[in-house]
């Protein structure tokens, strides 16, 4: 899955920003190439969405040698005034279920 992201039209249930963050949640250890195929964004954008979860305290990095070490806020609100009552965890939460009942890939 090299290059560009595949294009994308219209609008989606969850935001980059939950895409990229249940894939960190998923590998503390994942790296910035791999959450851009996996998420099908550009590495830029990758980066700017880890700055934002950074700046706005649902995300923590330390460096380990090459490597980033990702640290989760689970107990962080969300961000949406709907959403207030929720934490990040509720939602990796319901992810992580959605991600349980898809059938595997061939």
């Amino acid at each position: 899955m090299g290059g560009v992201p595949e294009a994308h039209t219209g609008w989606t249930f969850l935001t980059n920003h939950a895409r990229v963050l249940a894939t960190i949640a998923e590998d503390h250890t994942v790296r910035i190439r791999d959450i851009a195929a996996h998420c099908r964004l550009t590495e830029r954008s990758v980066q700017n969405i880890i700055s934002d979860l950074e700046r706005d305290g649902y995300l923590t990095h330390t460096r380990e040698g090459r490597s980033n070490i990702y640290r989760v806020a689970p107990d962080r609100s969300l961000r949406h005034p709907a959403d207030q009552q929720s934490t990040v965890s509720d939602l990796l939460s319901l992810l992580a279920q959605h991600d349980s009942m898809r059938p595997e890939h061939p």
